[in-house]
């Protein structure tokens, strides 16, 4: 079916993703970026088209008994609204919800609505990739979540008397929603048959089958390394006493070699000669030098036992 020349003239080339009577020749079309809605010439008024672009923060809705009004609000650039038959609410509003969730980047290039349900105060919008869940008097705003079906593990439905708990099991941990009993079936189908798709499964008991191989595939290998238990304690008691004895021969040593230089300096003089033999004197000097250095190794060695004593102490 032709459009109306008026409707070729404001689509200017944009192709069309939804078509829905409104009534009579009413029109409402929706497009990647915009909704339109024509509106036939009638006995008062001339045929007309109205634009309501996507990039909607907020979209509203307000039943009557005969009309319906859909509200979009921009913002700081305020809000516009089109009313419709009640009768076709549904059939207006999924098309519209899915272009403003296209064009605000919650769904993909290429990725498609499905199905919109909405019960009371929620709203649920299953797609080919994703489940958008929003919460509020609002149909949709920014304060939405949405499940990616990538990580979807297992879907669950409980039912009770009045209405059915639908539990999806995603990356880990479970979100919960409630649907009426008499719209839970559809939400079942829509919800079972769009994870299974993407997954590439039959059905729910395979989709947990997948998921179950997956996890053994990615789980870490359990064997840990063991050391036993650890290295027997550092026996450092006598340490300490053989460095300190080692010092004390040292400086034994030296004390009898100056006693001895110092006999042979003034022991036939009486104090009485300050003259002192050249070799001697030498000697000595040799002698300090080779103690003196034999002390430093000595401290140098105490200073690095003391060191590997901490580290042992500290399991290093």
């Amino acid at each position: 079916m032709s459009l109306p020349e008026i409707v070729q003239s404001a689509l200017d080339d944009e192709s069309v993703a939804a078509r829905v009577g409104l009534g009579g020749d009413d029109l409402l079309l929706v497009t990647p970026t915009r909704t339109l809605v024509y509106r036939a010439e009638g006995l008062l008024s001339d045929e007309t088209v109205a634009e309501y672009p996507h990039d909607a923060e907020r979209v509203g809705v307000s039943e009557g008994r005969r009309k319906a009004e859909i509200t979009l609000d921009y913002g700081l650039d305020g809000e516009e609204s089109f009313s419709v038959p009640t009768s076709r609410l549904d059939q207006v509003l999924h098309p519209v919800l899915a272009g403003i969730l296209n064009a605000r980047g919650i769904t993909d290039s290429g990725e498609t609505v499905k199905q919109t349900f909405r019960f009371s105060e929620l709203t649920i919008v299953v797609t080919s990739a994703r489940v958008v869940r929003h919460i509020g008097a609002a149909v949709w705003d920014e304060d939405y979540e949405a499940y990616h079906f990538d990580g979807v593990t297992d879907l669950d439905f409980e039912e009770g008397s009045v209405a059915t708990s639908v539990v999806i099991t995603v990356d880990g941990g479970q979100e919960r929603f409630k649907a009426p009993n008499e719209q839970a079936r559809a939400l079942r189908e829509t919800l079972v048959d769009a994870v299974c798709e993407y997954h590439g499964v039959e059905d729910v008991d395979a989709l947990r089958r997948t998921a179950a191989a997956d996890d053994d595939d990615s789980a870490e290998p359990s064997d840990r390394v063991s050391f036993g238990d650890g290295p027997d304690p550092l026996d450092t008691s006598g340490v300490d006493g053989d460095i300190e004895e080692e010092r004390d021969q040292a400086e034994t040593s030296e004390r009898r070699e100056a006693s001895a230089a110092s006999d042979g300096e003034f022991g036939d003089s009486d104090f009485e000669s300050a003259s002192v033999d050249d070799d001697v004197a030498q000697e000595l000097a040799e002698l300090r030098s080779v103690i003196e250095a034999q002390n430093e190794r000595l401290d140098r060695q105490e200073e690095t036992i003391q060191q590997l004593i901490e580290e042992l102490r500290q399991g290093r």
